[in-house]
């Protein structure tokens, strides 16, 4: 059985560095990724970028207040269903999305994957449903699209297989998941935001974004104890690093 993962930039944003490495100051401009899982059973993205009014109109998307410290460089042709078509994937054939979280920068781009069920964990459901319309990270118009959405408790194997596995990974936001991938590569992880730079893993230097500050440094110990063991780390949002990912239609996994 053959398992292959592709690994995809969907735009950029400019926000401050604080965000990512507690107690830094000055802004820092990262990408903004996503991934296509080709199983037998399926075709899975990882995340699906930011949603398509970040291209147009951000402001009336976002609004005033957040552009004050968020920059979009989002152009046409950069989000998910183009990335996808550029490798002959119809988005209408995408079966599944698993959302690490439902911040706009992961599940914006939820709805150009018409025909998708949602994976999401229960708990981040339930949180991101309770805020307000006008949140600033969660933008219900992104994740309640009227999908069919399954809501899991834990780890989740999507296939049955051991191939495609959510991992629980609470600690950014408190329904934070990630994703392990077994391919013929090798074993990848997707960490979403549980781990957005190499910076954070080799010395547990905290974002300040964050949930629960326990839960993400024992994440993090979690992600350093696979990586001992040869799984390669796929970190959120690290632009060194980033530059050294194969984009597809190259295979990474």
């Amino acid at each position: 059985m053959t398992v292959e993962l592709y690994a995809y930039t969907c735009g950029f944003l400019t926000i401050p560095q604080a965000f990512l490495l507690e107690h830094t100051t000055g802004r820092i401009t990262v990408p903004i990724p996503a991934y296509l899982i080709v199983h037998p059973k399926g075709r899975v993205l990882f995340d699906s970028g930011l949603n398509l009014r970040t291209q147009i109109d951000p402001e009336a998307y976002i609004g005033a207040e957040s552009l004050r410290y968020t920059t979009f460089h989002f152009r046409a042709g950069e989000e998910i269903s183009a990335r996808l078509q550029a490798i002959a994937v119809a988005p209408e054939d995408v079966t599944h999305v698993v959302n690490s979280h439902l911040h706009y920068d992961h599940a914006g781009g939820n709805a150009q994957a018409p025909n998708a069920e949602v994976i999401v964990q229960q708990r981040e459901w339930e949180h991101a449903m309770a805020l307000p319309d006008d949140d600033v990270a969660y933008r219900k118009t992104d994740f309640d699209t009227g999908q069919r959405v399954r809501r899991v408790c834990g780890e989740h194997d999507l296939f049955g297989d051991g191939t495609v596995t959510c991992l629980p990974t609470y600690g950014h936001t408190p329904g934070h998941q990630s994703l392990r991938v077994q391919t013929g590569r090798g074993e990848f992880i997707l960490c979403g935001d549980a781990c957005y730079l190499r910076r954070s893993l080799e010395t547990l230097h905290l974002p300040g974004v964050r949930a629960d500050r326990e839960a993400t440094l024992s994440v993090l110990e979690r992600f350093r104890t696979m990586q001992e063991r040869g799984a390669r780390i796929m970190f959120g949002h690290d632009p060194e690093f980033w530059k050294t990912v194969p984009q597809g239609p190259r295979r990474l996994g």
